[in-house]
């Protein structure tokens, strides 16, 4: 259920009405807009005549039922989108923003390398797995702390925010102390335990789509750690399994402008994973600006023919240079018009 409240309404009338809500059993979710504040109150739908006489209340304009399953992630409950700060970036803001670096952390050099090549390409984040869930399980599984000590010392030396994948709920705490953002592979996109737990994380989360998911079940899971209090989480269109055999995965494109219509959360896109080769990567990442993307996940390697993971898809330094000069001009031309017609609402 959403509560709208008048625009005048006073702390104290939305405070009586947050009371109100949590006496009742549900839980109290306040997203103040610039000209009102909504109140979504999520929880077992039996108490909701019992709810329904907040409407009576001084300060309320209206409640209205949320249509949609996921709750929380609806637009329907928050007035604008989400813009989640991670140190001085912005995700979901007026300004594109590219999360870039290798698949796997293997060694300090090699980090170190794809950290300044990224910052000197002009990307915003850097990312690099310390601990890798693989198909093979004699495949590379990553450093481990080690790793994540590499990574924060690359934060250090550069001032890039780090991403990093989290795939148990034992390793959160020690993840946090080194990352910034929590990452949430395609694989563990159904694992609700460790949902549950990231939403319980200081930190923001991004959550990439399983290969077999729907848009549906992507925010349903983003509804797992919103419900568990953690409202930072980050989207991530990361292809999906279809016939198709010439790729490793299809992008799904058209996943960004309906997610963009149904929540407000910041949606990115990765183009690496959804292509599995480095050489349709360019053409891909134009096509996710070009839609309305908020960002990108691009995967560097100093030296892909050696890399432990992902090497066929990885961008050399140069290829990434050539990439971010020609998504540069897009996403002025794109973030320009949408500032626009947002200003024309």
């Amino acid at each position: 259920m959403i509560i709208v409240m008048k625009s005048k309404a006073d702390q104290q009338e939305i405070d009586n009405v947050i009371q109100w809500v949590e006496s009742a059993g549900y839980k109290a979710h306040v997203s103040k807009g610039v000209e009102r504040t909504i109140i979504g109150a999520v929880g077992d739908e039996r108490g909701k005549v019992v709810l329904k006489a907040v409407e009576m209340m001084p300060g309320v304009e209206k409640i209205m039922p949320i249509l949609a399953p996921y709750k929380l992630a609806s637009r329907e409950t928050k007035e604008g989108n989400t813009v989640i700060k991670v140190g001085e970036v912005e995700i979901g803001g007026p300004k594109f923003v590219v999360i870039a670096g290798p698949c796997a952390v293997e060694t300090e050099d090699q980090l170190m390398e794809s950290a300044f090549v990224v910052k000197k390409g002009g990307a915003s984040m850097l990312r690099g797995g310390a601990f890798k869930p693989r198909t093979s399980p004699y495949s590379f599984q990553g450093l481990g702390e080690e790793g994540l000590k590499i990574l924060a010392h690359a934060r250090e030396k550069t001032g890039l925010p780090v991403v990093t994948e989290v795939m148990r709920a034992s390793d959160i705490e020690l993840i946090e102390r080194y990352a910034d953002v929590l990452q949430v592979g395609a694989r563990n996109i159904q694992n609700f335990a460790l949902l549950k737990a990231v939403g319980h994380a200081k930190k923001p989360v991004l959550l990439k789509r399983g290969m077999m998911t729907t848009l549906e079940e992507l925010l349903m899971s983003a509804e797992y750690i919103l419900a568990s209090g953690n409202d930072q989480v980050i989207l991530c269109e990361r292809g999906i399994r279809t016939f198709e055999t010439s790729m490793r995965n299809t992008l799904d494109i058209s996943a960004v402008p309906v997610l963009k219509d149904k929540t407000h959360l910041p949606v990115i896109v990765d183009p690496s994973h959804a292509i599995g080769q480095w050489k349709y990567v360019l053409p891909l990442a134009k096509a996710a600006v070009a839609v309305g993307a908020d960002g990108l996940m691009i995967e560097v390697h100093p030296d892909p023919q050696h890399a432990l993971s992902d090497g066929p898809q990885s961008l050399k330094p140069e290829k990434f240079y050539t990439l971010m000069d020609e998504i540069t001009s897009i996403a002025k031309i794109v973030r320009k018009e949408q500032a626009q017609e947002h200003g024309a609402h």
